[in-house]
């Protein structure tokens, strides 16, 4: 790898040639992963790649008139400190409206200070004018949101895929993490309160509290999973809302669980119960949050249903 400071003129713009023509064709991934949901910000990205293009176009005909048709293979990875993406982003699916966005203004950024750090080593003076234009030009979007703001992106558009990406945020993480939330929570009260009572040794029970949810989370990953392959519903990969649903399940079962580490029976057993009722609030609170559950409804349902399990695992423990 070379430093900065070791390129050739020849060698600074063929690298901002290369740069110009790999940010034109990430903004057109954007452009395309977003099409469907954002179709406002994926035309935004549109532009923002032809205007890449603009800009390569420019700096390779200066670059043929000072040194010729030969354009030498340099790349951000050649260069010693220089930009590097960490993550393939424009390639996922599907796309997130805000990270896309924060993304791209890191690489306006980033773009600017090359092209003003190059300019500062240019000896000639048309290659320095070229390059501190470019740099103005990169600064002009490095603000993002401003320019997803301006005519394409109206406020109307913008509400409606601001709405769009949190009703994706539910189906992708907050359906399945309820979903898996609710069946740890409630689903392991009859087997611990069960072993609690009819053992009244709380590493037991902790032990069948552990074994229930972690079964629990397992089942509930691998249902989500295979349940739907977000194709036609957009909620996403499935894999990743199983994961979601499994842990959550898992984290469900456990918060009561944990508690039977009290070597005190009736310690453990309170406290337990008092993090049963933690939990059936966080329940209801993110059905009221998230779907659109009157706070009431949401706390007497998750309530009424926790209170029937929690008095069947008691019953059957204690007969």
């Amino acid at each position: 790898m070379k430093k900065f400071s070791e390129l050739t003129e020849q060698e600074v713009l063929a690298l901002a040639i290369t740069n110009e023509e790999e940010d034109s064709r990430i903004y057109r991934g954007f452009a395309e992963g977003l099409r469907e949901q954002f179709p406002a910000s994926a035309k935004v990205f549109d532009e923002m790649a032809d205007e890449e293009v603009t800009h390569r176009t420019i700096l390779y005909d200066l670059y043929r008139k000072k040194f010729g048709d030969y354009l030498p293979l340099i790349r951000r990875q050649d260069v010693k400190g220089f930009i590097q993406h960490k993550s393939s982003l424009w390639l996922m699916r599907p796309l997130g409206l805000d990270e896309v966005r924060k993304f791209a203004e890191n690489m306006e950024f980033e773009a600017e200070r090359y092209y003003r750090k190059a300019a500062a080593n240019a000896r000639d003076a048309s290659v320095r004018q070229l390059l501190i234009e470019l740099a103005e030009a990169e600064a002009g979007h490095e603000s993002l949101a401003h320019k997803l703001t301006e005519t394409i992106l109206t406020k109307g558009a913008r509400e409606k895929e601001d709405e769009t990406a949190r009703r994706m945020f539910v189906l992708q993480f907050v359906q399945p993490g309820l979903v898996g939330l609710m069946d740890g929570s409630v689903s392991t009260l009859a087997p611990l309160f069960a072993a609690a009572f009819a053992t009244h040794h709380t590493w037991e029970t902790f032990l069948v509290g552990l074994a229930a949810s972690v079964g629990a989370g397992i089942s509930m990953g691998f249902a989500e999973a295979l349940s739907d392959d977000g194709s036609l519903t957009g909620r996403g990969t499935p894999w990743l809302r199983g994961a979601v649903c499994g842990l959550m399940t898992m984290i469900g079962g456990l918060g009561h669980t944990l508690p039977y580490l009290i070597p005190d029976f009736w310690t453990a057993t309170i406290v337990s119960i008092v993090v049963v009722a933690i939990e059936l609030g966080a329940i209801s609170y993110i059905r009221y949050r998230y779907m659109d559950t009157p706070f009431l409804a949401a706390t007497f349902q998750i309530a009424f249903g926790g209170a029937l399990v929690f008095i069947a695992g008691i019953l059957i423990g204690s007969s």
